[in-house]
C-alpha cells in the first residue's frame, strides 16, 4: 500500500483483510498460492505477488515512474526490490517456524534464515548509498522490509552495524505513505 499511497491510488483500492493462517480463509478463491497480496482488478482479473502488483500499480498513475523502463538503472532498482523481498521471505520462514510447537521446531532452519537475513541487510546496507533522491519502487519495497522487521521483531536490533540503513529508514518512515500503512494487527 506504500505504493499506492505515493502515487496518488490508495484511494482506488479497497482493502479487504484477510488472515491467511485462519483455517476458514477464503484467500484461495482470489489467489491460489494462499498468500497476499493479491490485487483484484474490476474487471476480475487478479494480480499477485508484491512485484507484480507494484508494477501494475506503476503503470496506472500519471507521475513519474517508479520502475525505471530499462537499463541499469531498471536492473538497480529491480535487483534492491527482489533483495528487500527475499529478505522478508526468510523472515516469514522464521516467524512461522516460530509458531510450531516447540518440540517440533528447528534451530537449523531458524539460524539459515536468519543468517539470510542477515546477509541481505546487510547488501542493503552497501545499496542504500545507490539510493537517489527519487523514490523507487526499490526504496519502497525496502521501507515495507523494515517497516515489517521493527513490527515483527521489535527485539532484534536490525540498526546495529548499518548505520546508512538505518539513517535512511529514518527518513523515509516519515513519509505520509509509510506512516499510512504501519501495520497495527499482529496476525
Amino acid at each position: 500500500m506504500i505504493m499506492a499511497h505515493e502515487t496518488g491510488l490508495a484511494g482506488d483500492i479497497e482493502l479487504l483483510p484477510k488472515n491467511v493462517w485462519a483455517p476458514d480463509t477464503d484467500i484461495g478463491t482470489v489467489n491460489p498460492l494462499g498468500k497476499v497480496p493479491a490485487l483484484l482488478l474490476e474487471d476480475g482479473t487478479v494480480i499477485f505477488d508484491s512485484p507484480v502488483v507494484l508494477d501494475h500499480l506503476d503503470r496506472l498513475h500519471g507521475g513519474p515512474a517508479l520502475i525505471p523502463a530499462d537499463g541499469a538503472a531498471r536492473t538497480r532498482v529491480l535487483t534492491v526490490q527482489a533483495l528487500a523481498d527475499g529478505v522478508l521471505d526468510a523472515l516469514v520462514l522464521r516467524l512461522l517456524e516460530g509458531r510450531r510447537p516447540e518440540a517440533e521446531r528447528s534451530a537449523t532452519w531458524v539460524e539459515r534464515q536468519m543468517r539470510a537475513a542477515n546477509r541481505g541487510l546487510d547488501a542493503l546496507e552497501d545499496a542504500v548509498f545507490g539510493f537517489g533522491p527519487a523514490l523507487d519502487v526499490g526504496q519502497i519495497t525496502v521501507m515495507a522490509l523494515l517497516g515489517y522487521l521493527d513490527f515483527r521483531f521489535p527485539a532484534d536490533d536490525w540498526r546495529e552495524g548499518r548505520a546508512a540503513l538505518a539513517a535512511w529508514f529514518e527518513e523515509a518512515a516519515k513519509r505520509p505513505s509509510f506512516l499510512a500503512t504501519i501495520p497495527r494487527d499482529p496476525v
